[in-house]
């Protein structure tokens, strides 16, 4: 029984559970292998594919039994009113998402239909979403709406009644309801749109990046409880941050479809920027001070070559 072909997806699936690229990695390996344990007992029921969903689901809701949620900083509190002041520290037992490169989750086809449905599914304003939720619901909304399983085979998969999926639904709706979508641009107007970004950074001019700005603008920076929302705290925060031409470098890259920079600063790897782009600007940015990312992405993208 070749379970390879399920891989991609299956890791998207479990990075939407858990909201981290390794943890959801470290449940794929324990899917394939609880799999393999049972493949004999496999009786054909359902789909390979179902049964697959099944393992990685539990899988997942036990895994969020041994820890907390992963909110965004704007999940923690309202935005901050003074871009003068010092970012609020996280605090210990703070956890974050984390961003995943698109060539983990994106599928090897050249389809562009099937690579724009990998790309909203993991949509960073849905990972952090989803992250507020119970896990149960989580689970639901998942296997509903993302991946559009019918309501009896989640009342089957989750060991529940169709009714209590319809209210495990509802209720998901109404949480993420409260958070707004942004409309798509198409993929040069993204990178567009990045290209500006990056090079009003890297030159240190604030005249450049505020233009790049819608008016509703959004940062969050991670790790810390501060966020900044409106162009104007925005570009004040901003302020504080860009330092001198050259101080900053970035180069492209695409995490959880959206377009993205990988940022070094003074010669040494900091994290990665993910924009989220709209029409008339962009209008959040997401920058995930981890220094290790750089790494992860300039691997994943040279996997995938």
């Amino acid at each position: 029984m070749d379970f390879e072909p399920y891989r991609r997806e299956l890791l998207a699936h479990c990075y939407r559970m858990l909201g981290t690229p390794d943890e959801a990695e470290d449940v794929v390996q324990e899917t394939y292998l609880r799999a393999w344990r049972a493949h004999d007992r496999f009786e054909g029921r359902s789909s390979v594919r179902s049964w697959l969903y099944r393992i990685a689901t539990n899988a997942c809701l036990t895994a969020l039994e041994q820890r907390g949620r992963r909110p965004m900083p704007s999940g923690l509190g309202a935005p901050a009113t003074d871009p003068d002041a010092p970012p609020v520290p996280a605090e210990p037992g703070d956890a974050w998402p984390r961003p995943i490169p698109d060539a983990l989750i994106t599928p090897e086809s050249a389809d562009p239909a099937a690579i724009a449905v990998a790309r909203d599914g993991v949509r960073l304003a849905l990972i952090a979403g989803l992250q507020l939720l119970p896990p149960r619901q989580r689970a639901v909304l998942i296997l509903r709406e993302v991946l559009a399983f019918p309501a009896a085979e989640v009342a089957e998969l989750l060991g529940t009644s169709v009714a209590a999926v319809k209210s495990m639904l509802q209720r998901a709706r109404a949480t993420l309801d409260a958070g707004g979508e942004v409309g798509d641009l198409t993929e040069p107007e993204q990178r567009e749109l990045l290209d500006r970004y990056m090079s009003a950074f890297m030159n240190s001019d604030l005249a450049a990046l505020e233009s790049v700005l819608r008016d509703d603008a959004v940062i969050e920076p991670v790790p810390s409880r501060t966020w900044f929302a409106g162009k104007r705290t925005c570009v004040a925060y901003l302020r504080h941050v860009m330092g001198e031409p050259g101080e900053w470098q970035m180069t492209p890259a695409r995490a959880n479809g959206q377009p993205a920079a990988a940022v070094w600063y003074r010669g040494e790897p900091f994290g990665l920027a993910v924009l989220t782009p709209g029409k008339g600007g962009i209008a959040r940015i997401t920058v995930f001070g981890f220094p290790d990312l750089v790494e992860r992405f300039a691997s994943a993208a040279a996997g995938r070559e």
